[in-house]
């Protein structure tokens, strides 16, 4: 005989305290199964940009999706590491889903998002977008637009490379210097050897030219 799984909703008002070390809202709400386990929870991610932004409007629109616990970051989207998605990839468990307000909140470019979905999927995590209802990949439309994506990663992905290479090969063909540009010229190291000769700081001449004052450095080292 089956055992039958019963859920015990516990429906406290939706109480937000923010923690300092992981970024996360906790929600009250929990739904359990009867071993205690909690299961298909739907965890949050919100993040802007600024601290002069705020996270409340994505906060109250992820509350709104049921979700039980939200993480967020106050930092750049372009920016790698990010602690509270971090936290919230690594409590992400099979069966879970990940809910964001709209798409660009997730990942600084469409490869990364596409990349980060996709690893949730091989985890068996889901993944939804509030504003971009099509992107659920707990639905079949979802799984079929994300196979889509993904291939159109893979192309773009393909064009930067085969667009680098040929940049690359057009440069080495006319004798033009590969590489990054050099940040002084030598008539500008001898102005700014002379300059600290004479008695001219270091920083103070970088700022003249431009340059940090390691780069200077470099620059002065190189040329001795």
């Amino acid at each position: 005989m089956s055992r039958k799984r019963t859920f015990l909703h516990h429906v406290e008002p939706f109480d937000t305290v923010r923690l300092e070390s992981s970024h996360k809202y906790v929600a009250k709400s929990r739904v359990l199964c009867y071993d205690g386990h909690m299961r298909n929870r739907l965890l949050g991610y919100a993040r802007v940009s600024t601290d002069d932004q705020t996270t409340r409007q994505q906060v109250d629109e992820l509350k709104a999706a049921g979700c039980t616990e939200i993480f967020e970051d106050v930092i750049s989207g372009k920016t790698t590491e990010r602690d509270g998605l971090d936290a919230c990839l690594e409590t992400l468990v099979p069966g879970d889903t990940l809910v964001v307000v709209a798409l660009d909140r997730l990942g600084r470019s469409t490869v990364h998002v596409i990349a980060t979905v996709e690893s949730l999927g091989a985890r068996g995590v889901g993944f939804k977008s509030l504003r971009e209802p099509m992107f659920d990949t707990t639905s079949p439309t979802g799984e079929f637009l994300l196979t889509v994506f993904a291939g159109l990663a893979q192309l773009e992905r393909r064009m930067i490379s085969a667009r680098t290479k040929s940049a690359l090969a057009a440069k080495k063909t006319r004798g033009e210097k590969l590489g990054r540009p050099v940040a002084l010229t030598p008539s500008q190291i001898k102005a700014a050897q002379k300059m600290i000769a004479d008695g001219e700081g270091a920083s103070h001449v970088a700022r003249l030219f431009k340059v940090d004052r390691a780069t200077l450095y470099r620059a002065l080292k190189k040329a001795a």
